[in-house]
């Protein structure tokens, strides 16, 4: 019954390290060479035509049809330079991953041959088949009519032969069924009015864009270890598994020199994706056994989003040339630490300034001080909010696990920062102005160190930590498609920042000159967010008692947080900055919920079908050897050697037995369970009938097979155990 396990355990022990062939010693050399970038628009373009481009990209103005057809004729010929034979429009559907059609350039002459042909109508839209995304009842399944809309702010590039042209995606009545629309339109809500804030600090800002650094984490296991595993080929995670003697409680992996073929790995897929333009600079060992990170530099947020989704897709590839799987789960493996994908996120200026990094000049820090406290006012008001943009099945499992962030959410300053706002906090409301203009308010806002990336220790602790020039929302999961968190959040600061303008206005308009109006203001936002910023462990049961004292929610799983997301407050927040429809916000509701029930009633399925087909006969098998040995004892011993030698093997036999009657009882339990939740009609009452009648028979049923797991004879157990999982050989 063993065998397929043993034999998978041979394979890795033969694996061999691949080489990595390297396309020059300089990667400046390949950097971006399978990307449509400005370099290359520059060298394929007309001169008006790369223009259109770039104030497409720089300023949002759309792209003349003549301008269009030079772009995909300049595409095609590029594409078709570097050995593409395809097309394809590439979408973020709200499935989480991505997806393409792909077209070829060929168009047949009458005479038999043919020409490689792609005009701007091609480029521009396309209709893919909307029939099977999911639309949360915005689509009737027989309504196959969708469009993909190209997006010129992200680079086309060349994937396996074929030019991969990054899009939205929307329904054939107009509502987006993707996540770049809604990104999109948060960007260019928080534009219209951040740079109207900043120029009250500087007249030369015309455009302000968030820019986003992620931290990608994931795990490695080999491919035939992965294969003997069905939990982990239909689920992601392993549903069963005793913990290994070692795993990270050393913490000697953490930082440590990488495994050759770990390394061999990371240098291949740093080769594929430096082709594709994503900047990625750091590699690294995770803290769990086989867990690792990557992270780029950082980008706007539109290209990082794109970027992190076609890392996921290239991390899956490249593995597969080493023999590996990679595991995104964001809990791959219970009692060791999960993944997450850390989201670096801040504003940048078309001056060139980061408006989250204190200055040099007492102005530059008035503007640093002003910004933090919109951001500040806007997760105090829409915490519920930014909680729901991280809710998943996977999350549910890492977050709060003492090795991510609770589902609580905080912000952490650091101790330099927080004394700087608790002295505004205590200066006087300003209602007049002794000084020309009122220059010396801005000479009250204390200095801040120019030593900007060490002005705080960083705490891990924290879901939105500041560390230095940029916050850290570190409660994303490492699935995740990370479009979803970054328009929450870039919307929630838009709305702060318009009722900040809308404040500061009448406080001009009573008389205060516009330093005043604005100090007035940020001093108000400072008290009234102060209950969002906590500085300590946020791990702590103490800090959980103290943020329910300050009214902070506390949703621990999807069914509670999600309703965030359809609130009347929320709906108005989206509506009103036009980045969602109410009818758009229900649809991803419905379906974030159908895909916490679909993920819990498949992970049921295959427990439930690996503890009665796989587990059960094992252990009845072992059990039975167990007692024709006892058989064989009592026929050849007396009867006083018998009882002494024996009672070992029938006090194994007898907890056999009670863990196999437990996990039979425990599966008729689950199934039971799911039935009676899949009668249930209505999503949210399905979802919580999973969470509180299904869910819970899963710890129960492991913890009885995992006791099995030491019982059972080595040589018969079924599944590659943890300690052969974690370790690559």
């Amino acid at each position: 019954m063993a065998t397929f396990r043993f034999i998978a355990l041979e394979k890795t022990l033969g694996r061999k390290v691949e080489q990595v062939k390297y396309p020059s010693n300089k990667v400046s050399d390949y950097f971006g060479s399978m990307t449509f970038n400005q370099s290359v628009m520059h060298e394929y373009l007309t001169e008006a035509a790369f223009r259109a481009v770039m104030e497409a990209v720089e300023m949002g103005e759309s792209i003349d049809r003549k301008a269009v057809d030079q772009v995909a004729s300049a595409m095609k010929a590029w594409a078709i330079s570097k050995g593409a034979t395809h097309y394809t429009h590439w979408f973020h559907p709200l499935t989480g991953s991505t997806a393409e059609k792909h077209d070829a350039f060929i168009n047949p002459l009458s005479n038999g041959l043919a020409l490689e042909h792609f005009q701007g109508n091609e480029l521009v839209q396309q209709e893919p088949d909307a029939s099977s995304f999911p639309s949360g009842g915005i689509r009737s399944t027989f309504e196959a009519r969708g469009y993909t809309a190209w997006d010129p702010t992200s680079p086309a590039f060349i994937l396996d032969n074929t030019l991969c042209i990054p899009t939205i995606f929307i329904s054939y009545t107009g509502e987006s069924l993707d996540y770049k629309t809604p990104l999109l339109k948060s960007v260019a809500a928080l534009d219209s009015i951040a740079s109207k804030i900043c120029r009250y600090f500087d007249k030369n800002v015309t455009k302000v864009y968030p820019t986003l650094g992620w931290e990608q984490e994931y795990f490695l296991v080999d491919e035939a270890l992965y294969a003997a595993r069905p939990d982990l080929v239909l689920t992601g995670k392993t549903v069963f598994g005793h913990a290994s003697a070692k795993d990270q409680q050393l913490s000697d992996h953490y930082f440590g020199t990488i495994n050759d073929r770990a390394l061999a790995f990371m240098q291949d897929l740093e080769i594929e994706v430096h082709k594709l333009g994503i900047p990625l600079k750091t590699r690294h060992n995770e803290v769990a056994p086989s867990q690792f990170e990557c992270a780029p530099m950082f980008e706007e947020v539109n290209v990082a989003v794109d970027h992190n989704q076609l890392l996921m897709h290239m991390l899956e590839k490249v593995a597969r040339k080493h023999h590996f799987k990679v595991l995104l789960h964001e809990k791959p493996y219970a009692g060791i630490n999960g993944s997450g994908k850390h989201n670096n996120w801040s504003l940048a200026t078309n001056t060139g300034v980061n408006l989250l990094s204190p200055g040099r000049t007492s102005k530059d820090n008035f503007r640093f001080v002003t910004v933090l406290a919109n951001i500040l006012m806007a997760i105090h008001d829409y915490e519920e909010l930014l909680r729901a943009s991280v809710a998943s099945e996977g999350n549910d499992l890492r977050l709060g696990a003492n090795e991510a962030p609770p589902a609580v959410i905080s912000v952490f300053l650091g101790k330099q920062i927080t004394e700087i706002l608790d002295e505004i906090e205590r200066m006087p409301v300003l209602k007049e102005i002794n000084g020309h203009n009122g220059r010396h308010v801005i000479k009250n806002i204390p200095k801040i160190p120019e030593i900007l990336l060490d002005n705080t220790d960083r705490n891990r602790t924290s879901p939105f930590a500041f560390t230095g020039n940029k916050f850290e929302f570190r409660a994303v999961g490492s699935t995740a498609n990370t479009a979803k968190p970054m328009f929450v959040l870039n919307t929630i600061v838009a709305e702060q920042m318009n009722k900040f303008e809308q404040e500061v206005s009448n406080e001009i308009e009573n008389g205060l000159p516009k330093d005043a109006a604005i100090f007035n203001v940020v001093k108000r936002y400072i008290k009234a967010s102060k209950n969002i910023r906590f500085e300590g462990n946020s791990y702590s049961a103490e800090w959980l008692k103290e943020a329910e004292k300050r009214g902070l929610s506390n949703n621990r799983n999807t069914p509670d947080a999600l309703p965030a997301f359809i609130s009347k407050k929320s709906i108005g927040l989206f509506e009103k900055h036009n980045v969602m429809t109410r009818t758009e916000l229900l649809a991803r509701y419905e379906i974030k919920l159908e895909k916490y029930i679909k993920k819990i009633q498949i992970e049921a399925r295959v427990l439930g079908d690996l503890a009665v087909n796989h587990i059960l006969p094992t252990a009845i098998q072992y059990q039975n050897r167990l007692i024709e040995n006892a058989k064989g004892l009592q026929e050849v011993l007396d009867s006083k050697t018998y009882v002494q030698l024996s009672r070992n093997q029938l006090n194994t036999i007898k907890e056999i037995s009670e863990h196999v009657s437990s996990i039979k009882e425990g599966v008729v339990e689950m199934v039971e369970a799911r039935k009676k939740a899949n009668v249930i009609a209505d999503y949210a009452q399905k979802a919580v009938a999973y969470r509180d009648t299904v869910l819970p028979c899963f710890d129960v049923i492991r913890g009885h097979v995992d006791k099995l797991e030491l019982l059972v004879d080595d040589n018969l157990w079924p599944l590659p155990k943890y300690r052969e999982l974690l370790f690559i050989k």
